[in-house]
């Protein structure tokens, strides 16, 4: 049986300028862009009482809490302290897999210790080298611990048990699984559907029949608690993308085009960048317009020339009347199915 901890970082970015400049430690805190056009990054937990949340245009967030501090965006600084935590995650297992810089699954089912107490223990090292708090799940498998670690924010730790499993799956809002999204909890609600145990009683060809069968197949077994996916050490990039947020919507196509050499220049010098470079098997474009609704235009099978991706724009920027207020281009590499991606839908509209 394995033993898996989740360590999820309490709001991370907002912490860490908490801890750099103390008078605002108490103060509602958003870390993002400061300009007209400028979006949370993320915020500490007093702007989320506010109804502050990441993503948030700052105007939204600033109507919300006019006493919200904006500061900005420091890489850098959050890099660096997340290779100071992925150290302190090394002194107990091998078997780390980053999932972004203030989130990690950890596998240390060789130890013979408990694994709660190992997550405590971590949680210590942390806040004693970096003074900052962190929250732990620990589960027999990723999805669970991924769940379990927001049971208790921030600064908390929740263990789901083998045994307890059944149970603590019987009353799970559906939505707590992750890739469940807004509109695939749409779908099951309409059908009277909100709970993991009301989905357990759905037989297997009826959701093959709302799903299709891969998809069907990965939340049967997510419904029940069951997730086989092994801690990952090295995770293969399976994209790679440069966008831009424009101060004034662009009005047209032709404004849109226009943006497209600087963007793919920049795309270019990342790709060359890379440790190892290898090859992508699909370009995209992404679009997001004035009422804040995006769409995505991929293809297969072609490269970085200026012309594909002015196809792709063309064909986005045809599927909304709005202005244009962020345009991204990017690429796709080749991967293996991911049985840990559930994307009942497409994000595409």
């Amino acid at each position: 049986m394995r033993k898996i901890i989740h360590i999820d970082m309490d709001s991370f970015y907002a912490a860490i300028e908490c801890r750099d400049d103390p008078s605002i430690a108490d103060k509602p805190v958003g870390v993002g862009g400061s300009g007209p056009r400028g979006v949370l990054t993320t915020c500490n937990y007093v702007a989320r009482e506010y109804g502050c949340r990441s993503a948030m245009p700052v105007f939204k967030a600033l109507e919300l809490c006019p006493h919200l501090v904006l500061k900005p965006v420091r890489f850098d600084v959050y890099r660096r302290e997340s290779r100071r935590i992925r150290k302190i995650f090394s002194r107990y297992t091998e078997l780390v897999e980053p999932l972004s810089l203030d989130e990690a699954y950890l596998d240390v089912s060789h130890h013979k210790r408990y694994a709660y107490d190992i997550a405590r223990e971590i949680r210590k090292e942390i806040f004693r080298e970096t003074q900052l708090t962190a929250s732990a799940g620990i589960a027999p498998n990723k999805m669970l611990a991924k769940i379990a670690s927001d049971w208790r924010k921030p600064n908390g730790q929740f263990a789901v048990l083998p045994e307890d499993v059944e149970s603590f799956m019987k009353d799970l809002p559906l939505r707590r699984i992750p890739g469940v999204g807004p509109r695939a909890e749409e779908l099951f609600r309409g059908k009277g559907i909100e709970t993991c145990g009301q989905l357990q009683e759905i037989p297997i060809n009826e959701l093959e029949h709302w799903l299709g069968p891969s998809r069907a197949m990965e939340l049967y077994a997510r419904c029940r608690g069951e997730d086989d996916r092994p801690v990952e050490p090295v995770r293969e990039r399976k994209s790679m993308s440069v966008e831009r947020t424009f101060s004034r919507d662009l009005p047209d196509l032709e404004s849109c085009l226009q943006e497209l050499p600087a963007l793919l220049k920049e795309l270019r010098g990342d790709l060359e960048k890379r440790k190892e470079p290898k090859p992508f098997n699909k370009i995209l474009v992404k679009l997001k317009f004035s009422n804040f609704q995006q769409t995505t235009r991929e293809r297969s099978g072609i490269d970085l020339q200026p012309e594909n991706f002015a196809g792709l724009l063309e064909e986005a920027f045809s599927r909304s009347p709005h202005a244009v207020r962020l345009i991204g281009v990017g690429v796709r590499f080749p991967e293996a199915d991911d049985s840990g991606q559930l994307e009942l839908f497409s994000t595409a509209k």
